[in-house]
């Protein structure tokens, strides 16, 4: 039954309270989830192990993993071809779906996505589990959300909620989770979202820890803060990590186009490539398989020789593009911490044996690089802040992580370098077609704030010219809700409530958001 106008809006009135609990059910069942789904991998790489140990004694052996694995590819390809909405990271199908660009259907995408994710680490593609993670929260939302007869404007702070639930119980993060899915997903920062999505967050996170306990996910120990005389170091990282994670998004963008321009392929046949490739690496260098968060713990827990670090670097760095770049269904999120590490280990060897360095600071630099790395790519730099602080346990390095971090995403975004999951978002779509329902569908309320220097800061409304089949419902002020008028002028920071018809959302979204960010 379609929701009027007069019932959406009454509705929301309520929404504070309303997304709370429906934020505790979310995080609850997203939480179990992406928890079992967490430990399926674990399991994964422990059997993954087993079975090279084993095959290693016998040729024939050898033969009969490869063809386990192509039977894998072949399996893991008709999972791709049942549900296309599982194939990579499952981030850019979100927030197409959040801007009303896509539909996933989240019945097909739960199970082809746990399956399909597991069978790649099982195979030992380098993949990661939050990309995954964050689907599968997101799509237990949606599924909530459809089962409860939810309206399009509560399903999409559903849909929000649910990944930060994932995030949160893929990596005990919970509020790199918050903060992922207002910076990178919802793309605002209003009470409503912000107090549901807490909730989530916080229930997924205090049943993860309850099932594998508190500790970070990362183990390293850092012995000092970094000195002040070494922030020079700092600033020259973080001009290396914008340069490297350009490079990474193009070099990332570049091998899923030659998958794609390979019309000699298929779906499966193009997964065979990488499953083929982990099983030579399986047997000639392991080290390179899988997440790779045993390599951050050898990387800082072991005196490393720096050719030993520069190639693991470049050979994660190879075969990750090339497990990505064919469509299977796992994260880059993880594989590109561990690469930032990587770089940020190359670098700290270079300055103990060329600068001076005190070998001590290493670990520093490791922790260092992951965050600059992680915002250069993703462009979410508070996220990639609050997540390593999370991941590492290390609250010493917070003036550090930001310059480090504001370095490289200014460079990145000098060298006009797109945010990887914008660039694969456009590549879908690209693929897909933006589908439109040819009925108006249901009434959708959605937030836009007012930033600093956008062409809507003080200025009337009267002086605006807004977006066709846009209805603007309120402005929040604070604690204030001001009802719109034409002499009404809009402050920096204001909400602006907008009801759109669910036919139109993609077009008024992204006017909107031209509205809100453009400068003058």
């Amino acid at each position: 039954m379609r929701k009027d106008t007069t019932s959406t809006i009454k509705r929301a009135e309520r929404f504070q309270i309303i997304l709370i609990g429906e934020g505790i059910l979310v995080g609850g069942i997203g939480g179990l989830v992406v928890l079992l789904y967490r430990m399926c991998l674990e399991y994964a790489g422990k059997w993954l192990n087993m079975i090279l140990e084993y095959a290693r004694q016998s040729p024939v052996r050898i033969a009969a993993w490869f063809l386990i694995l192509i039977a894998m590819a072949w399996l893991v390809g008709k999972l791709v071809n049942y549900e296309p909405m599982i194939s990579g990271s499952g981030i850019p199908q979100l927030e197409g779906e959040m801007a009303g660009k896509l539909e996933q259907k989240w019945w097909k995408v739960l199970p082809a996505k746990f399956v399909g994710g597991f069978l790649c680490l099982l195979g030992g593609l380098a993949l990661g589990r939050e990309g995954p993670s964050i689907q599968l929260g997101a799509m237990v939302g949606k599924g909530i959300s459809r089962g409860m007869d939810r309206g399009k404007t509560e399903e999409r702070f559903l849909l929000t909620c649910g990944a930060s639930a994932g995030l949160s119980a893929a990596f005990h993060a919970p509020l790199a989770g918050v903060m992922f899915s207002l910076e990178e997903v919802h793309k605002n920062f209003s009470v409503s979202v912000l107090l549901s999505v807490m909730t989530a967050s916080l229930t997924a996170d205090f049943l993860s820890s309850t099932v594998l306990g508190v500790d970070s996910v990362f183990q390293f120990d850092i012995i000092k803060a970094l000195p002040q005389e070494y922030y020079w170091m700092i600033v020259a990282l973080g001009i290396v990590l914008g340069a490297t994670g350009a490079f990474y998004n193009w070099f990332t963008l570049k091998v899923q186009s030659l998958y794609n321009n390979a019309k000699f392929l298929n779906t499966s046949t193009k997964l065979i490539i990488p499953f083929v490739c982990a099983g030579i690496l399986g047997f000639t260098a392991p080290e390179l398989l899988g997440s790779g968060h045993a390599l951050i713990e050898y990387l800082t827990n072991t005196d490393v020789m720096l050719g030993t670090v520069l190639f693991i670097l470049i050979g994660r760095f190879i075969f990750s593009a090339v497990s990505f770049g064919s469509g299977a269904p796992g994260g880059i999120f993880f594989p590109l911490l561990v690469l930032g590490g990587f770089i940020g280990g190359t670098f700290a060897t270079v300055g103990v044996q060329f600068f001076g360095l005190d070998a001590m600071y290493i670990n520093n630099f490791v922790l260092l690089a992951m965050a600059g790395y992680f915002a250069a790519i993703v462009r979410a730099p508070l996220t990639g802040i609050i997540l390593i602080f999370e991941m590492t346990g290390s609250l010493s390095q917070m003036l550090s992580l930001s310059i480090v971090s504001i370095v490289a995403y200014i460079v990145a975004t000098l060298l006009k370098s797109k945010p990887i999951y914008e660039s694969l978002l456009e590549r879908l779509l690209e693929r897909q077609g933006q589908k439109v329902s040819k009925d108006h569908g249901q009434k959708v309320l959605t937030n836009f704030v007012v930033r600093q220097g956008s062409r809507l800061e003080d200025t009337m409304i009267s002086e605006i010219e807004w977006p066709n089949n846009c209805l603007l419902v309120a402005i929040q002020r604070g604690a204030d809700e001001i009802i719109p008028k034409g002499r009404t002028k809009l402050q920096v920071g204001d909400v602006i409530v907008t009801m759109t018809d669910e036919r139109d959302i993609s077009v008024v979204h992204d006017r909107m958001e031209r509205l809100c960010s453009d400068m003058f």
